[in-house]
């Protein structure tokens, strides 16, 4: 196979460009410490029901109209499975896995995370409107995962 010189100009400057390309994301990547954001809180996945704040699910008041909001992810369920809150409180979400991948997602909000078995996710919401808020599953879970939902209710 015969290349003209023009096309091995544009060849050779065009594999250069790709890898000056390649060698400033690296340097990005790694020299400067670019990262994910994320807290990587890690807990024994076996251990979720005997592990603090995950043993005691549920909802505490950590201000005025804001909360903490400790969650677990299990096969067809979250628990607990109803959070009530008034109007205009921010909810700070912690959720974790004690089987398999879930998702974790509020209906009408910009809440939505992957809940991994062992990783700690959070995810914080205000809400502002009255009604009935679904929490669904949706990464496939299983068998029975339609049925994955549970509830925010803001009065």
């Amino acid at each position: 196979m015969h290349l003209h010189r023009y096309e091995k100009i544009w060849l050779t400057v065009g594999i250069l460009t790709l890898a000056a390309f390649v060698i400033v994301a690296g340097i990005n990547a790694f020299a400067m410490g670019a990262m994910p954001p994320s807290d990587r809180q890690m807990i024994d996945p076996t251990k979720v029901d005997q592990t603090p704040p995950f043993n005691q699910p549920g909802l505490k008041k950590i201000g005025p109209n804001e909360y903490d909001a400790t969650m677990t992810a299990f096969v067809f369920g979250f628990a607990p499975a109803t959070i009530e809150v008034p109007v205009g409180s921010t909810v700070h979400f912690r959720v974790t896995s004690k089987d398999v991948v879930h998702g974790f997602q509020i209906v009408g909000t910009n809440v939505n995370m992957m809940v991994v078995p062992g990783l700690v996710n959070t995810a914080s919401h205000t809400f502002t409107k009255p009604g009935n808020y679904l929490i669904l599953c949706n990464e496939y879970c299983g068998a029975g995962h339609q049925l994955m939902a549970a509830h925010v209710v803001v009065k």
